[in-house]
């Protein structure tokens, strides 16, 4: 019997989501719960329902999994926990300084609904968070380094956007080089924000508008891009379409660590990824994880988890046997 998938939004991670449901003979896409005009949304699965999101408690016993496709800033804080009273529940939850409030949220939601809630799924939190675990566990005496791109930031392209006489921008995160490199020969470098990433804008502009004001409002912008080198393209709309119109992304989670006795020997672990489409593979990663999830709650496991509680074997379609039989 397939494992239930409902997708709560449609925008491009929950296009990701049913794009590796349809990849995956035991997931079956049962309904699409949006907060637009339903019959406005058109989806690539056929013979599938979409529905306003008020319907979703309608469909509690007809849905195995929900995975919730919201953003972090204002969405999944009130979605996910909200859900998780009806039903077992993945997200993407990404603001990695709220994620202890947000766990604490969903784990009373679920317990109280008796069904399970897997935040903070995807690769970054997600596949690179079991990663530093494993290297922690591994090389207790090291240091942690992330580096991601070159792609997309969906967030920061956004902030862009919003600044007054601004059509339309895209924002690539550059790993620097130099400190890629000098981290995989395990040097164990001393790097300020500046030095591990660049950031590189390409913006098309009303016209008229004060480029100068805008490119300033873009490099001195808190949190964003004051503490990086980042340089400002002004491009037509016609260029930013025509090279621009991907989501690639990517990065690298590398720990170097020492063993020996006398500390004499260096190791460096490093696991990393180059995304066509930051949407498409995220997607990817919270299909398995809801099948995962979905093994879970069958097993009687309720409240808020993690990757870190999921064992790899739950998120795989081949049984134990021919895990261990092919990929041990």
């Amino acid at each position: 019997m397939s494992i239930r998938i409902g997708i709560l939004g449609y925008g491009n991670l929950a296009k990701g989501v049913e794009s590796a449901i349809m990849q995956n003979d035991d997931l079956e896409l049962a309904a699409v719960f949006t907060r637009r005009n339903p019959a406005s949304v058109s989806i690539r699965t056929a013979g599938v329902p979409v529905l306003s999101q008020d319907a979703a408690a309608d469909m509690k016993d007809s849905i195995d999994v929900l995975v919730i496709c919201g953003g972090s800033a204002t969405d999944l804080p009130v979605q996910t926990p909200k859900y998780a009273e009806m039903f077992n529940v993945v997200d993407s939850f990404d603001t990695h300084a709220n994620i202890p409030v947000h766990f604490a949220n969903v784990d009373a939601a679920a317990k109280k609904g008796g069904k399970i809630g897997l935040i903070s799924c995807g690769w970054d939190p997600g596949m690179f968070s079991l990663n530093r675990l494993y290297m922690n566990c591994i090389l207790p005496e090291g240091r942690d380094y992330t580096f991601w791109g070159k792609g997309v930031s969906q967030g920061h392209s956004d902030a862009v956007r919003r600044i007054e006489g601004v059509i339309d921008a895209r924002q690539y995160t550059i790993p620097v080089d130099a400190a890629v490199e000098s981290v995989r020969k395990g040097e164990n470098p001393e790097l300020t924000t500046r030095q591990k990433h660049t950031r590189e804008c390409f913006v098309v502009a009303e016209e008229g508008a004060d480029l100068a004001r805008i490119e300033r409002e873009i490099k001195t912008m808190p949190n964003y891009f004051d503490e990086y080198d980042t340089t400002v393209h002004f491009i037509t709309a016609d260029e930013m379409k025509k090279d621009h119109s991907g989501l690639p992304h990517g990065g690298s989670v590398i720990r170097s660590g020492v063993t020996g006795i006398d500390k004499e020997h260096t190791h460096v672990i490093e696991y990393s990824l180059k995304l066509d489409s930051n949407p498409e593979f995220t997607g990817s990663v919270l299909a398995a994880y809801a099948r995962a999830v979905a093994r879970m709650s069958k097993e009687g496991r309720t409240g808020a988890v993690t990757v870190f509680d999921v064992a790899p074997v739950y998120l795989s379609p081949s049984s134990p046997e021919e895990i261990r039989a092919h990929l041990l």
